[in-house]
This record gives structure tokens, sequence and C-alpha cells, in this order.
């Protein structure tokens, strides 16, 4: 499976894993398909909600 890193947008990550809605769900991303999301990088989407983003990236890259 691809690796995602901080930079990856949003819209992205959400069409290249498969249990990405829920995975950034369980962070409490909930606005995962509003249009900031398709320009938002991952690293963006976590200082935004208070997340780190390496916990983030440990998960989506387990």
């Amino acid at each position: 499976m691809k690796k995602f890193k901080k930079t990856d947008i949003i819209g992205f990550i959400l069409e290249n894993h498969p249990n990405a809605e829920e995975i950034l769900s369980g962070f409490g991303f909930h606005c995962l398909f509003c249009p900031s999301a398709q320009m938002e990088t991952l690293e963006e989407a976590c200082e935004v909600h208070g997340v780190d983003v390496k916990d983030v990236l440990a998960v989506l890259n387990k």
C-alpha cells in the first residue's frame, strides 16, 4: 500500500486509502468531503483539528 505523507491532500488520501474516512473521522475530522478537503493537506487539517500529524500518519501507514 502507498505510504502517505503530511503534504498529501485530504481528497487524495480519501481516494487512495480504503479506510481513510473511518480513520480520519476517528481523529475528529468530520468535514472530509467539504470543498476545503480537496485542497487542504493532512498537516493543515491536523493543525486545524489540534491533532498530531505523526499520530494520523502512523495509523494511515500501518
